[in-house]
Parts: C-alpha cells; sequence; structure tokens
C-alpha cells in the first residue's frame, strides 16, 4: 500500500557524524492521509503519525534500526556502542533511520489513540515501509534487538524486496510459550492495578527476565537501604522509571503483539536475505539454543553467541565484540 503524505509534511535532511542529542531532533510526519492503512485485524486507521530520528546525509539506501519494547528512535540515547564514526552504525558513511513503532508511545500514534484495535508487528512493518518510501529510501540493512529483532523477522518476510540484510540479537522468530508466559503475567499484572501500580510490578517482571542469576549475584547482592535487599531497591527503582515515561496501554499493546507473531518454519525456510542473528549465552528470556535453531532454518541464516553473564540485556550492558562482528556483516 502506497503511503499518502500529509500536505505540510517536507523530508529532513541530517548532516554526516552528527549524533549529540541536540544535533538529531525528533521529526514526526502524517502518513496514510488520503488512502488508509488496513491493519491485519481487518480495520482501518487513517493520518498515522510516525516519530523518527535520522542519522547521516540522506541518500536512497540506508540502515534501519528496531528499538526494543520500551525503547524510542533516539537511537543516541540507548545505543552509544553502536551509533558513531567507526561503529556499526555509522553517520559519517551511512544513513541510519530510526522510528519509534505503530502503538508505541514515543510520539507515534499510539495504543491510547488506538483504543482497543489490535496491532501486529507486520502492520508496524507497513508502517515503517511507508516511512521509507517518505524518505526516499528503496533499500534498507535492518538491525534490531529483543522486540526489534521479532520486528525483524516481520520485516524480512512482509517486505523482502527492501531488506537487503538484516541483524537479529537477542531475539527468536517466534514467542515461545515461556515468553509468551511472562508477557501474560505482566499484562495481567497491568489490568489488576491499572493506573500504574500494575506497570511498575510488570517492569519487575520483565528485568527479572532481561538479567541472570549470576548477573544479579555479581550486581544486586547486599543491600542499599537498611534492612532492604539491593534486588528489591533495583526492582522497585526500575517499575518507578519505567511508569514515568512509558505508557500501559503500549505495553499492553505491544506484547500481544510480539506473543501473536509466530512464523512457520515454511515461511522462515523462504527468508532469502542474508541473516546474522546473535544469541546471549545467559539469555533467560530467549535462550541462546532457541535463538540458533530457528537461525538455522534461515536458507542464508549464520549464528554467533555473545558469551556473557547478564543475560538478555548483555547487548546493552555487556556487548564486547558484538559491534565489530555486527559491523563487519552489515558492510560484508
Amino acid at each position: 500500500m502506497t503511503a499518502v503524505l500529509h500536505p505540510a509534511a517536507a523530508p529532513p535532511l541530517s548532516h554526516p557524524g552528527d549524533v549529540a542529542a541536540d544535533g538529531c531532533p525528533q521529526r514526526d510526519v502524517t502518513l496514510f492521509h488520503d488512502r488508509p492503512l488496513l491493519l491485519d485485524c481487518g480495520q482501518v486507521l487513517s493520518d498515522v503519525r510516525v516519530a523518527y530520528h535520522t542519522y547521516g546525509e540522506a541518500k536512497a539506501d540506508a540502515t534501519l534500526v528496531l528499538h526494543a519494547l520500551t525503547g524510542t528512535s533516539a537511537v543516541h540515547e540507548w545505543w552509544p556502542d553502536f551509533l558513531g564514526a567507526g561503529r556499526p552504525l555509522d553517520p559519517t558513511s551511512d544513513y541510519i533511520v530510526c522510528s519509534n513503532v505503530l502503538g508505541g508511545c514515543a510520539g507515534t500514534t499510539g495504543a491510547a489513540e488506538l483504543g482497543d484495535i489490535p496491532i501486529s508487528l507486520q502492520d508496524m512493518a507497513r508502517v515503517g515501509r511507508a516511512l521509507l518510501e517518505y524518505l526516499g529510501i528503496t533499500r534498507v540493512r535492518v538491525i534490531g534487538s529483543s522486540m526489534g529483532g521479532l520486528l525483524a523477522y516481520a520485516w524480512l518476510l512482509e517486505c523482502p524486496d527492501l531488506v537487503e540484510r538484516a541483524v537479529i540479537i537477542g531475539a527468536p522468530a517466534r514467542h515461545s510459550p515461556w515468553a509468551i508466559g511472562l508477557n501474560t503475567a505482566a499484562r495481567s499484572a497491568i489490568r489488576a492495578a491499572p493506573g500504574g501500580e500494575g506497570l511498575k510490578v510488570a517492569r519487575q517482571i520483565a528485568m527479572l527476565s532481561y538479567r541472570s542469576p549470576q548477573s544479579f549475584a555479581m550486581t544486586q547482592t547486599g543491600q542499599r537501604t537498611r534492612g532492604v535487599p539491593a534486588i528489591t531497591s533495583y526492582l522497585e527503582y526500575q517499575g518507578e522509571k519505567l511508569l514515568a515515561r512509558f505508557c500501559e496501554k503500549t505495553y499492553v499493546t505491544l506484547t500481544q503483539a510480539m506473543d501473536a507473531f509466530q512464523p512457520t518454519d515454511a515461511e522462515l525456510r523462504s527468508i532469502q536475505a542474508p541473516v546474522l542473528a546473535v544469541g546471549i549465552s545467559s539469555d533467560v528470556l530467549y535462550p541462546a539454543g532457541e535463538v540458533r535453531e530457528q537461525a538455522a532454518l534461515l536458507p542464508r541464516g549464520t549464528y554467533w553467541e555473545l558469551d556473557s553473564i547478564h543475560g538478555h540485556d548483555a547487548f546493552l550492558m555487556d556487548a564486547q565484540e558484538l559491534p565489530d562482528v555486527v559491523r563487519d556483516f552489515l558492510h560484508g
């Protein structure tokens, strides 16, 4: 479906190497103004607002970054190890684009505006494709981690003509019963205590799955406040921090979309683009063996494992040689 642009919208230009917060402002555009977006659920959306960041000089081929569940389009804020001169996302030579997903709460049309309309990862990819058309981009290298990795699989299936190659970090091709169960518990907490308390509990559940027992044994032993275990203080802080910046309806909508994304083995075997799938040795949310087994179904899949005790979040807090591996694959 071709996006029809809001008449007031104009393509942005950014500057090579500019990754400082004041040099890469968030922009937004309204898409599907005259022709609506048909969602997988059968409903349609018009005037979809998309918030995004770009880095580097605009060109027809780009690197598309797909953010995690509670992430935003501001890559410079959450992935500094990957963005910059000589890094995998190099604005001195590449055009880099990241948008907040449909249903998000960082500028794009969000779950609070959608009401009870369910969305899918494929819907998110279609909105992303419309943004690329708006920006004049015809080919992309895709990189996504966690939810962004699941979304990368949706892009590979939904937009095979656009995706040149993909890097998928710390994510399977589909959610297991274990991952769905964790999300179900998180959503139940939100529904049981709407208005914020449930979201804080959901975040605590998620944080336990984002790290490993060994990681917490190293970083959260003892007490920071007298009589309160360090892990308790840590989880309470993480819940409060997410509540200050995130929307509980977005949390429900996005986790439901993740759980519903269940491509078959046959669909995975149909993917023809080269794919680098990265597992994390201590990941309890998306075990490395699960990532490896599903990557083996890809005709041009390559598997690499990050050896870290820090669990799922190691791609953020203990990347080690991962940036070099990703850079070589993206530009190989």
